[in-house]
């Protein structure tokens, strides 16, 4: 009769956890989405050619990423009002003094919570890539003056790749000086290629005034061979092998917002193959890995300064340093981001070291709450 009780009020707590944490989802992307509705309003207004049918459809494209992006906050305001209403209905109170602890009745929110962060992870973000490139290519095309952002107009190019074509472990570096998209191929002007063995060592440098990424190869024209200590030998044109495309290309420079959860392991290793930076990559993807744990520490958080009973007094200082402690945590983690983007800090403890502080600091009050 008891654990069947335990059961029921499980189910019963779990069903107002999930609602109200839903129900902060909606306003708060609702919330967010409107505040970039009317900056995309105000850039569309400079741009006479540009209708009012275009901010829609971006704004309607990020919702997905904002959804993601607002899910730890949203977990926590949701916990806290479901919390702070059963404790106000004496729910909780009632629950507990029958003999249910509140680790008993707090594994189906937790639960709960570890499945909305597990969903965002492994459905909605793969959803939220797609419509988010939608969205920025849009962005670039109609409010921007550039290309987007996967643009790679201008600039430099350094890249490395595996090059087997002269020892197994050898490698070729690529660089060009100016870089040109046009009608979805890359052009390279100002080619010099370094193929150098497994030590680093240089076997031969390739000078070519003009290069493009073909299918599976780079071809370039007009090239001359340098081998250390001897004359240039022209060679014509000449085709090296490589894993990228031109799509690749253009990802490794766009935000890693755009690729899923699902594709961001191949694509990360692809990257260090090509020579490109994967920090970003590396950092997004251990992110979205912890999400699910981030969720269920916010539920935690929230229960563990929303379950006072009111006749302690209190209550509402207890409740404003839940969302406090939820804010700071929610920031601190961002600011782990920034230290994992600029190299400070390894991807896998900028991702997963506020989380873990954010779950021994929940567990810390529970322990407190419960057994004083």
């Amino acid at each position: 009769m008891f654990s069947r009780l335990a059961v029921t009020l499980s189910f019963y707590i779990a069903r107002q956890f999930t609602y109200a944490v839903l129900a902060m989802i909606a306003a708060l992307t609702g919330l967010v989405s409107l505040f970039d509705f009317i900056d995309l309003l105000r850039r569309a207004a400079t741009r006479p050619d540009v209708g009012a049918s275009i901010p829609v459809q971006i704004a309607a494209l990020r919702l997905p990423y904002y959804c993601i992006e607002i899910l730890p906050f949203a977990v926590l305001l949701g916990g806290i009002v479901c919390f702070w209403r059963l404790t106000r209905s004496s729910e909780l109170i009632v629950a507990r003094a029958s003999g249910i602890s509140a680790w008993q009745f707090l594994a189906a929110p937790l639960t709960c919570a570890l499945l909305i962060g597990g969903f965002a992870t492994a459905v909605l973000s793969p959803l939220s890539s797609v419509m988010y490139s939608e969205a920025e290519t849009l962005d670039g095309l109609y409010l921007q003056n550039s290309g987007g952002a996967l643009d790679l107009e201008g600039g430099q190019l350094w890249l490395r790749q595996a090059d087997r074509q002269l020892t197994p472990q050898g490698v070729a570096m690529l660089h060009a000086l100016t870089v040109h998209m046009q009608h979805g191929s890359l052009d390279l002007a100002g080619v010099s290629v370094f193929r150098l063995d497994g030590a680093d060592h240089l076997l031969v440098r390739i000078e070519a005034p003009t290069a493009r990424l073909g299918r599976d190869r780079w071809v370039l024209d007009n090239a001359h061979s340098i081998k250390p200590d001897q004359m240039p030998v022209p060679v014509g044109t000449l085709s090296l092998p490589t894993d990228l495309t031109v799509t690749r290309v253009q990802e490794s420079f766009a935000s890693p917002d755009t690729l899923s959860v699902w594709t961001l392991p191949g694509f990360i290793a692809l990257l260090e193959r090509s020579g490109f930076s994967a920090i970003r990559h590396r950092l997004h993807f251990q992110s979205l890995l912890a999400l699910p744990l981030l969720a269920g520490t916010m539920a935690l958080v929230s229960a563990g300064f929303s379950m006072r009973p009111a006749r302690r007094g209190g209550v509402a200082r207890m409740i404003g340093s839940g969302v406090a402690a939820g804010f700071a945590l929610f920031t601190v983690s961002k600011i782990a981001e920034q230290f994992g983007e600029s190299g400070a800090l390894p991807p896998v403890m900028a991702a997963w070291a506020p989380t873990g502080a954010g779950l021994l600091l929940a567990i810390t009050l529970l322990l407190h709450l419960e057994d004083g």
